[in-house]
């Protein structure tokens, strides 16, 4: 599967395997081979996630984002123009929508809009390769604002469910059974992230990344190592489009050798 401590992986157009570990109440369970019962394919199950849900999230990836832009910018020192980083910010954040009556569209154009011009602002400024820098600034604000729901390693996998779902991805849990706290699957077997990406682009908006998994998987990555678990990933193309597979596992405990001090 490939080293799993960068969760660098080739691409491939495989199939995703055996599947969730919550399954909602009334999922049907299939034969699976030998008399064994497997329970079927969680399909997108954050399908009917309220449109207030869907707001707040769009909310919270956007306060990650820029804090955590914020965060790297002072990490630099005394570099940055603070006039241009003032602009920006004026820019991020003009026209909010009312947080009470607007729906989670107009956060999701927010989020869009200021996706856009960090990124720009970035590299127009130091260039495509701190962006990895920037993703793991954002993944310590992530750390102290996603909460942990006791789930382990389906916790950071279900929050990138979450995030497929608000752009219309398809996906689906396929984490071992029975369920474990210490690993964790997604299938996203289609990507919609691109689907905006082209119609942004067919409509005249200028992209800075050439592929929107540059700076993605760079950002799950982050965020899952900030809620203690190792990151690996697959990107896969193939008749669905494109798309990728997420796992987050448990760290296994150092090892020791006769030579090593152990702890008592």
């Amino acid at each position: 599967m490939g080293d799993a401590s960068d969760g660098t992986i080739a691409h491939t157009g495989d199939r995703a395997g055996p599947v969730p570990p919550h399954l909602p109440a009334g999922t049907a369970v299939l034969p699976a081979g030998r008399g064994a019962a497997r329970p079927e394919p969680q399909r997108s199950p954050y399908r009917s996630m309220p449109d207030a849900d869907r707001s707040a999230l769009w909310r919270r990836r956007l306060h990650e984002a820029e804090a955590g832009l914020t965060r790297y910018l002072v990490s630099r020192g005394d570099e940055v123009q603070l006039a241009d980083w003032f602009a920006l910010q004026a820019e991020i954040f003009a026209d909010l929508p009312d947080p009470a009556t607007a729906p989670a569209t107009e956060w999701q154009r927010v989020f869009f809009r200021g996706q856009a011009l960090m990124e720009r602002f970035l590299v127009a400024r130091y260039g495509e390769q701190v962006l990895a820098e920037w993703a793991r600034s954002n993944a310590e604000v992530h750390r102290e604002v996603e909460p942990d729901l006791g789930r382990g390693a389906a916790d950071p996998i279900h929050r990138i469910a979450r995030q497929a779902e608000l752009y219309g991805s398809d996906y689906e849990f396929d984490d071992e059974q029975p369920p474990s706290a210490d690993r964790a699957v997604l299938t996203i077997t289609h990507c919609a992230i691109w689907d905006y990406r082209e119609k942004a682009r067919r409509g005249g908006v200028r992209l800075t990344l050439a592929s929107p998994c540059t700076y993605c998987t760079e950002a799950l990555s982050a965020n899952i190592r900030a809620k203690g678990f190792r990151p690996a990933h697959r990107l896969r193309s193939g008749p669905t489009g494109h798309g990728c597979r997420w796992e987050a596992a448990r760290p296994e405990p150092a090892t020791t050798t006769d030579d090593e001090p152990r702890e008592s």
